[in-house]
């Protein structure tokens, strides 16, 4: 597994071996050593697990999770291909305003762990694109926050010759000077001590994930 620490501070992206052969191929895109290794601790317990599916220019975006209580996320592409885009709009943050980005798809079978606070933008390259993720807490949806993805300040990497597709909400989004001045960023001490937490959360013995 080969791990790229990403521009945002805390967020990684991992590229797995994939072995194939004539009947196909085997990869696991998720091995808990290389996560150690990266951020010094074991994945959060898994509060739940989802995927979307998106035709090509969709963009979903740029989502975070109000914090507290903020949720950590790991994130992958087994069908189509995604810009997987990393924002870090945490105030006080070394990285604040920043962004990387990642091509995930079913042939390099990348993923990027995204830490607590961190706000997450994909745009779909394909259609019948699916990307899955898994969540430290729960999905609740008045937690659930966007920043506007075409904010001209951020100048996120949206690739030309496609035309945006983004959800009534996502369109309604302020940017992140915006969300700055109304106090709904999150605070990058608050994220590091939730993010901390995570390490004594996960639960150990036979059956845990």
């Amino acid at each position: 597994m080969q791990v790229r620490r990403l521009a945002v501070d805390g967020a990684y992206a991992f590229s797995p071996q994939v072995f194939r052969d004539d009947r196909g191929l085997v990869v696991s895109h998720f091995q808990e050593d290389a996560l150690v290794g990266a951020i010094g601790r074991p994945l959060f317990p898994v509060a739940h697990a989802s995927h979307s599916t998106s035709r090509r220019g969709t963009v979903r975006g740029i989502h975070f999770t109000a914090t507290p209580p903020g949720t950590a996320k790991y994130v992958y592409c087994p069908r189509g291909r995604t810009l997987d885009i990393v924002v870090d709009i945490r105030v006080g943050s070394p990285t604040f305003g920043r962004w990387d980005s990642e091509v995930l798809d079913p042939e390099g079978f990348r993923a990027v762990y995204l830490p607590i606070g961190v706000g997450h933008a994909a745009v779909a390259l394909e259609d019948h694109t699916i990307m899955h993720y898994m969540w430290s807490g729960p999905y609740v949806a008045e937690q659930e926050m966007a920043l506007a993805a075409l904010d001209p300040a951020l100048a996120l990497p949206l690739p030309g010759g496609i035309e945006p597709v983004l959800s009534p909400r996502d369109s309604a989004a302020p940017t992140l000077a915006e969300a700055g001045a109304r106090g709904i960023l999150p605070r990058y001490d608050e994220c590091r001590k939730l993010e901390e937490a995570l390490a004594g959360a996960r639960p150990t013995g036979p059956g845990t994930l």
